[in-house]
């Protein structure tokens, strides 16, 4: 299954990244999860640099990103995907405890494919995850031009 592309779930909480990946883990999807702590490793993943220098350059099939992180906040996260051509169509999925509107009206602002505020109950945030990983890994439809793969001559 090579064909299959990553999840890139980018959170600084021990607990909520625990939580995800277990109802990531429990949805069984075949996809690896990549997991980040904050903003500037994720980039450093997306552009294989740094630390993921040596990675094969598949791009992830979402990036869960967080909204309040370290370093690089998910907003400038998504919008520094949203200005390089090769990541710009990369689906991303602000995953996020800010009920903030103007969280939610930038984000869109900047291109995110969906913002989804972390249900407190437990039950609800990993079913919510669940079908976030379901819907985006499995039945979303990329573009017909992206290959997944970053392209070198870009």
């Amino acid at each position: 299954m090579a064909d299959l592309k990553p999840i890139l779930l980018v959170e600084d909480s021990a607990q909520d990244a625990e939580l995800t990946l277990a109802a990531l883990k429990k949805c069984q999807l075949c996809n690896d999860v990549v997991l980040v702590r904050d903003g500037s490793e994720a980039l450093d993943y997306l552009h294989c640099r740094g630390a993921y220098a040596g990675r094969e350059k598949v791009l992830p099939a979402v990036v869960l990103l967080d909204l309040k992180m370290p370093k690089i906040d998910g907003l400038e996260v998504l919008e520094r995907i949203r200005a390089d051509a090769t990541l710009r169509h990369t689906p991303v999925v602000m995953l996020t405890s800010s009920r903030e509107e103007r969280d939610l009206l930038r984000s869109y602002e900047l291109g995110v494919n969906s913002f989804v505020v972390k249900p407190v109950d437990f039950k609800e945030f990993f079913d919510a995850i669940r079908e976030l990983g379901m819907f985006w890994a499995v039945l979303n439809e990329p573009p017909p031009a992206s290959t997944g793969q970053r392209d070198e001559s870009a």
